[in-house]
Formats: C-alpha cells, structure tokens, sequence
C-alpha cells in the first residue's frame, strides 16, 4: 500500500523525510504535473552549494513526499526553507492547503478521508473511526519510519494515547 518502490533501494534508512497532506486530492492529470515540477525542484535541490540527493513522490493523489538522503549532502536550514517555499508554490498554483496541522487523514473505504482533529471525540462515538482505522500519521521523520508507520492503526498511534477509550471501546468493531 505504501509506494515503498518509489525510493530507491541505496537510499539510506536514516534518509529525511517530510510528508504535506493536501486538504483535497489531485485529480491524475494535477498529480502528473505537480510531479514535474516536483522533479524540477529536486534537480536543483542544494545545500551550502552541493547538491541534496532527494526524491520527491505524491502518494495517493493526497500527499507529496519529499526524501532526502543525507549520508550524502546534509540538508541544512536553506534548503528545508527552499523546500517549504517549493511546497508554497505549489499549494499557491493549486488551490490546496498544506500547512492544516488539525486535520487528520485516516484509509477508510478504499480511500483517503480527512478529518478534522476537533471531530475525532465525535468520529470515535458514532463508530466512523476506531481501533483498526488506518491513520496516516505525518510526522514520521525518516525513511524507515515512513516505511513502518506512516500508515497504522488508529491504537498504535498518538490517537489512542489521547483518547485511550478508542481502543477499549472499540476493539470489539
């Protein structure tokens, strides 16, 4: 599920990685061509001069992934800020939000759903998430973590430390 054979395989474990969430989904053609742009940032990625070995990807038409090996080239302050800008232009020239930290993206029903954090109690309560949902949880830091728990249950996550009746109470769902 998770587009794992995107990154190339000599792309260290310890890589960087920073996932943004679109408040909306691409539709395949907007995915093509925020990939080529993508691509065209990644080209001329550099830190202090030397070039950043990274790797952009969009994952579900919902999320863009941007990867940066470095046991290479460490990304320094300017080049997350040249990436943060990238992701600007790009929110800017597609009408989507990057940068909502208080919605949550979870897999239900075949797709990416989003949900804002102050309806989680509610969501909970009418058994639209529990337990087994699968969250996508953003904050993982490198490539390994990425490829282990970006997507994991709703109990394995911050979710049910939070609200630890989700798991008790709906582990029978």
């Amino acid at each position: 599920m998770i587009p794992v054979h995107l990154i190339p395989s000599h792309f260290a474990p310890t890589s960087r990685i920073w996932i943004y969430q679109s408040s909306r989904p691409f539709s395949n053609e907007e995915s093509v061509q925020i990939q080529k742009s993508m691509d065209e940032f990644i080209s001329g990625w550099t830190a202090h001069g030397a070039a950043v070995k990274g790797i952009g990807l969009i994952a579900f038409n919902q999320f863009i992934i941007l990867v940066a090996d470095e046991s290479h080239t460490q990304v320094s302050g300017c080049s997350t800020d040249s990436s943060v800008h990238f992701i600007q232009q790009v929110q800017q020239a597609w009408n989507t939000d990057f940068f909502n930290r208080r919605t949550l993206a979870f897999w239900m029903q075949d797709e990416v759903r989003l949900l804002d954090m102050s309806d989680l109690p509610s969501a909970m309560e009418n058994q639209t998430i529990h337990a087994e949902t699968l969250y996508f949880n953003n904050l993982v830091a490198t490539l390994q973590d990425w490829r282990h728990h970006w997507i994991q249950p709703i109990k394995n996550s911050w979710i049910a430390q939070k609200y630890p009746g989700i798991v008790s109470e709906t582990s029978a769902v």
